[in-house]
Order: structure tokens, then C-alpha cells, then sequence
């Protein structure tokens, strides 16, 4: 099982950029991957292999209403960017739930490995 406490991610919505006829990671994007990167290099992230199962405990900067999905490409991208897997084709159980706010916003991540036959080891 890994744990990790990241910072509040982009939306989708604020993730990607269109210049011309290409797409990007926004300049919010990257800062926020690279923060995703430094904190995994400093826990000596090793990839996990295999079926993964994650679950995020979200909390949001504030009260304002915001849609749970919007947050999931920026945060998987991230975790498979800094090492956290391979590949995250490899998520096959993934759940979110929104909590209280806290200051900045966090989100807290559990990944852990699926057994082949569907039991979590």
C-alpha cells in the first residue's frame, strides 16, 4: 500500500491548453506535476506493477461548489508522471470522496495492489 498527501490539483478545466492546433499541459499543469514529482522523489516512490485500486479523500480550498471528476486526469497524470506506477491503464478500482475544506485544499491518495483473482492483498 503507498499513501500520499498531495496539493489541491487544476481542474481539468485549468489543466490543458490549446495553442494553435496543439494541446498542453498548462503552465498551472506543470507546476502542479512537478510538486507531484518533488513529493514522490522525496518519499522514494518506487513504481507499483500490476492492477491498482486507489482511493482520494478530497478536500476542496473552499466551499464553493466543484464537480469531483474534473480532478482525476490532473491527479493520476501526476502520480504516473512521478513514478507512483507505470501506467494508470493499471487503476482499476478507483474512488473519490469530497470532505471538509482545509486551507490550500489537499488530496490524499491510497494505492494498493489488486490480487489477479479481485481480492485486494
Amino acid at each position: 500500500m503507498f499513501e500520499v498527501e498531495l496539493p489541491w490539483p487544476p481542474s481539468i478545466n485549468h489543466y490543458w491548453r490549446h495553442v494553435g492546433y496543439r494541446t498542453l499541459i498548462s503552465r498551472e499543469g506543470r507546476k502542479f506535476r512537478d510538486r507531484v514529482v518533488a513529493i514522490l522523489a522525496a518519499k522514494r516512490c518506487v513504481p507499483l506493477r500490476g492492477p491498482l485500486a486507489m482511493e482520494l479523500a478530497v478536500h476542496p480550498p473552499d466551499q464553493r461548489r466543484r464537480d469531483i471528476d474534473n480532478l482525476f486526469k490532473s491527479i493520476l497524470d501526476a502520480l504516473q508522471h512521478g513514478g507512483a506506477y507505470v501506467d494508470d491503464s493499471q487503476i482499476i478500482d478507483l474512488h473519490a470522496r469530497k470532505r471538509e475544506p482545509k486551507p490550500g485544499g489537499i488530496v490524499r491518495v491510497t494505492i494498493r495492489l489488486v490480487e489477479e483473482n479481485g481480492n485486494d492483498d
